[in-house]
């Protein structure tokens, strides 16, 4: 079998390494030269310029040690500054193989490979990354590992055909970027991030004396400090729009034979890669402000490998925002074997009442505690029941499933609205869970889970008929199998 030989990266990926050495270094650096007041000048500045040194020297030993080749149905890569790494990651093993492009790859035409196996140690990192290559290597890499996998060429082969018929599904719209930026949930991680990002400096940065010198001016001007704080709120609004937007801009998914490429993004560019054969499930998401203009976002649970940025999980979005009443014609000719429009059978009235009482019962001694030390202002805290019982109502009235032949259809609402539709072949395990409470009112819960990501990913709805839950368990039983077998 004919063997490729050993390859170093791209120079780029020197550079690459030493931002990322920086960027761990960065709290010793700034400690180093706050707190550096006991010691010589020359101390406080060589610290930080040895810091720097240490990850420019680290960064370049790093990528000159650096190698990797395709052999004996393997790509196999060796690393380690002091100690040598060895890391053979077989093709079977491989789930997908997935391109991103940042700012320092754009210039030399480069991109980031990374490889993701249904058997990695870490959910929050790929098996293996190639950090700069150029694009023609990833192609000829990608189709190596697929024409193996498929039993064609040889791998370790240099000249392969890397032509495949594309067909595009789905390319956002201005519009449809737009709104989703704008009904997303970026401006409250860029809140969460600053308030972070200011504790950490909370013992350097003098708070207490700034506050201390606007205290005339809070004290005596309510109605400009209320314009600040909307002034503030609506530039980190605009902050987190323009964010989204340039993180989502020329979303695009693309059919190539038995894969869907998803691509996205204009500062840094990301490409995902995923195999139909892996997809376990298909989920519709609409959040409170998009589901009442119409909009959803479609998820495909994969199984195996890859990097969900937003929860850690293989949950890949394949439509980021789309009027619902359109998800079926975009779907249906790629997904022939789900229906997608489907009549479900909702929780009984009777339900309700557990619905909200379940909600109210949390907050009872919280607000209980509240109206006894604070006689006045903790009497409006009883107010937050009222949104807590009209979302308890929500998630009665979007309770609901459906069986049509092998699929089952659930759907449900934690704050999102979510339909998630499973094949039975799919489903790695279905409960039916009766509480006492449960059966003397006849109702229960299923949930379904199938295999994406460490911990599963799955659909529950709570307190249907129990007869409908019944039939549901029935559906999925082994001793149904058997029989229809």
């Amino acid at each position: 079998m004919k063997m490729s030989k050993p390859k170093r990266l791209h120079p780029i990926a020197a550079i690459t390494s030493f931002f990322k050495q920086l960027k761990e270094m960065i709290f010793p650096i700034i400690a180093s030269t706050v707190f550096g007041g006991g010691m010589k000048e020359w101390s406080t500045l060589f610290i930080p310029l040895g810091f720097v040194i240490f990850a420019l020297i680290s960064g370049l030993l790093t990528w000159f040690r650096y190698t990797y080749r395709i052999e004996e149905n393997e790509l196999r890569i060796e690393s380690g500054v002091f100690v040598k790494k060895k890391r053979y990651i077989p093709f079977e093993r491989i789930q997908s193989l997935n391109q991103s492009e940042g700012i320092l790859h754009r210039p030399f035409g480069l991109v980031k490979l990374s490889i993701d196996t249904a058997a990695k140690a870490d959910a929050l990192e790929a098996e293996g990354e190639l950090v700069a290559i150029t694009k023609e290597e990833a192609v000829r890499i990608q189709t190596i590992i697929a024409e193996a996998k498929n039993g064609g060429i040889s791998a370790g082969s240099e000249n392969v055909n890397t032509s495949q018929p594309e067909i595009v599904i789905y390319k956002i719209a201005p519009k449809e970027l737009f709104l989703l930026a704008a009904t997303s949930g970026g401006v409250g991680m860029i809140i969460s991030a600053i308030i972070a990002f200011a504790a950490q400096f909370s013992q350097m940065i003098p708070y207490k004396k700034l506050f201390h010198r606007f205290e005339d001016i809070i004290t005596n001007g309510m109605v400009f400090v209320s314009i600040l704080v909307f002034i503030v709120f609506i530039f980190v609004w605009v902050v987190a729009l323009i964010s989204m937007m340039l993180k989502y801009a020329d979303f695009k998914v693309v059919k190539s034979g038995e894969d869907l490429i998803i691509s996205r993004g204009v500062i840094e560019k990301r490409q995902v890669t995923i195999p139909f054969k892996r997809i376990q499930a298909i989920r519709i998401s609409q959040n409170i402000l998009r589901q009442p203009l119409g909009y959803a976002t479609v998820y495909l649970e994969n199984a195996g490998g890859g990097l969900n940025e937003q929860d850690g999980i293989t949950k890949f979005m394949l439509l980021p925002l789309v009027k619902r009443k359109d998800i079926e014609g975009i779907l249906q000719r790629q997904f022939p074997e789900y229906q997608l429009d489907v009549a479900l059978k909702g929780a009984p009235k009777r339900a309700l009442l557990r619905y909200i009482l379940k909600g109210v019962l949390i907050p009872v001694p919280v607000i209980a505690i509240a109206v006894g030390f604070f006689p006045v202002w903790g009497w409006l805290s009883v107010l937050i029941l009222l949104p807590i019982s009209v979302l308890q109502y929500l998630r009665h009235r979007d309770a609901g499933w459906n069986i049509t032949d092998d699929q089952l259809t659930l759907q449900y609402r934690l704050i999102d609205k979510n339909m998630i539709f499973l094949k039975k072949k799919k489903v790695q395990a279905l409960e039916q869970q009766e509480s006492f409470l449960q059966t003397r009112k006849n109702l229960a819960s299923i949930k379904a889970t199938v295999a994406a990501g460490f911990g599963g990913s799955h659909g529950k709805v709570v307190d249907i008929e129990q007869e409908h839950a019944d039939q549901i368990y029935r559906w999925y039983s082994y001793e149904q199998k058997a029989a229809r077998a």
